[in-house]
């Protein structure tokens, strides 16, 4: 049904945008198959009216003109519904090109390329190469979770959304039912921030813990979504990013890099181990269990037993 509306909306806007003078509703309903197969008149003009204000709340200006008969036409016409010239500089060029190089290994590669492509259509300076000012990098950002495109959906659209949720902690999953609000990536994992109606507040749900299908569900949010910026100091603080105290670990020599990027000090203890100091907040015991092996908390002792904790839930399966 939903892919028939859109077939339907797409033939009424070629049919305004292609037409030199003002239609009436008898011609467009002779004009578009959906609207001859209507069953009655009255079906055809609830679907008619019904489509008109959406193609006119995604954008398109559509004119009614009223004829020497009295007869109303309706028509988009192409100066009204074009966008202006598209200019941009070296540096906003480059911009996109990086943003749109970051989403190689998403499912929004092909839009990100076809975005570009358009760009250089609109006009975009030949002599701009929009890889070029950032050639040595090569940013990404890795999605490889099946519940990020369906989750992007319902963020962009506001549709709540069930999933079954398996916390660090638990041996198996269980079902959330879930506001979503935005996806924020930090540290190479996705991360979602919604409401949970379950639980009557704002939670933070890594990507990769959830299982199973991600399905929508009908009805508004019952919470009202937050700044773009509160969401991501939420997964921010959520995912540990806030810090108020220092722990102490010890580091297989090696390995751990990016905990050596964070630490406040380091010290050798012989054999193969250092001993770091490292910022300490909410998600850290999350971030260490992914090292494994490699690293052994030392104190607070907090720290060590939530840490012990999640290994434990892990090798439960």
């Amino acid at each position: 049904m939903a892919i028939a509306k859109a077939e339907r909306l797409m033939n009424l806007a070629l049919c305004l945008l292609g037409t030199r003078r003002p239609l009436s509703k008898r011609e467009l309903r002779e004009s578009i198959e959906a609207y001859l197969e209507a069953g009655s008149d009255d079906s055809f003009n609830r679907m008619f009216e019904r489509d008109k204000d959406d193609l006119r709340e995604l954008g398109l200006v559509i004119e009614t003109v009223e004829n020497l008969d009295g007869e109303v036409g309706y028509q988009a016409r192409r100066d009204s519904n074009s966008l202006p010239p598209i200019t941009l500089d070296a540096e906003e060029a480059a911009a996109l090109g990086l943003a749109a190089k970051v989403w190689q290994q998403a499912r929004l590669a092909g839009a990100a390329s076809g975005a570009l492509q358009k760009l250089r259509a609109a006009g975009l300076p030949e002599d701009v190469d929009p890889y070029e000012a950032h050639g040595a990098l090569e940013p990404r950002i890795p999605v490889h979770e099946a519940a990020f495109e369906p989750l992007m959906l319902a963020c962009r659209d506001r549709r709540p959304v069930v999933f079954e949720y398996r916390k660090a902690t638990a041996a198996r999953p269980e079902p959330r039912h879930v506001e979503p609000w935005a996806l924020e990536c930090w540290r190479g994992h996705w991360y979602l921030a919604g409401f949970d109606r379950d639980r009557g507040a704002e939670r933070v749900f890594r990507l990769s813990r959830i299982t199973g299908k991600v399905r929508s569900r009908g009805g508004a949010f019952t919470a009202e979504v937050p700044d773009v910026v509160t969401v991501r100091g939420t997964v921010a603080s959520w995912a540990g990013e806030t810090a108020d105290r220092s722990a102490l670990i010890r580091l297989r020599v090696g390995a751990g890099y990016p905990l050596r990027a964070r630490a406040t000090a380091v010290r050798e203890l012989g054999e193969g181990w250092d001993e770091l100091e490292i910022p300490y907040g909410h998600g850290l015991d999350a971030w260490l269990v992914e090292f494994g092996p490699d690293v052994v908390v030392l104190d607070p002792a907090e720290l060590r037993a939530d840490v012990v904790d999640r290994l434990r839930a892990v090798a439960k399966g």
